[in-house]
């Protein structure tokens, strides 16, 4: 299989937040957000594996900022790293100001997905090969994310977690 880059996954969702989908202080709910991500991310898999996909999991949500009513937000998924059927999807979310028109950063998550045949079983996907600093920076750091998930869901053993050991035996 041919590496593929960031780029080759990258997937950009705009849109409006609507009166329905807000709280009864006129914010973004945390759970519309969440869909919306999730959605961006599984194209951004399935662009990188061209094959069926599932959410595995969310490994991280951080709500930094509230998103109010009539908002434009802006949801960027690229795939950080791939590994054997499972890829990690770096999500960044913008908000744009009304007025000015500028984007800022409001929100990111990690999602992992794997991809799967049609019957449900993980498949390989390509390999991952990252471009610019910041890719390369999530690139390192989704191995040592994967490493510590595996060890608290008790998969690996410590001892076993050598991007985990090299972050405090340096």
């Amino acid at each position: 299989m041919s590496p593929k880059t960031p780029k080759d996954s990258c997937t950009i969702i705009t849109d409006l937040v609507l009166p329905s989908e807000t709280n009864p202080i006129g914010n973004m709910f945390g759970g519309e957000l969440l869909a919306r991500m999730d959605r961006a991310a599984s194209i951004a898999a399935r662009r990188h594996s061209r094959r069926i996909v599932v959410t595995a999991s969310v490994n991280h949500v951080a709500f930094n900022k509230m998103i109010p009513l009539g908002s434009v937000v802006t949801v960027e998924a690229r795939v950080s790293r791939a590994f054997t059927s499972s890829m990690e999807i770096f999500l960044d979310v913008w908000i744009e100001d009304r007025e000015s028109g500028l984007k800022s950063k409001a929100n990111e998550a990690i999602y992992t997905f794997v991809a799967v045949d049609e019957m449900g079983q993980p498949v390989k996907v390509p390999p991952l090969t990252p471009e610019t600093d910041l890719e390369k920076e999530r690139y390192e750091a989704a191995l040592r994310r994967k490493q510590l998930s595996l060890v608290l869901a008790g998969k690996m053993k410590p001892e076993n977690a050598t991007e985990l050991k090299a972050l405090f035996l340096r």
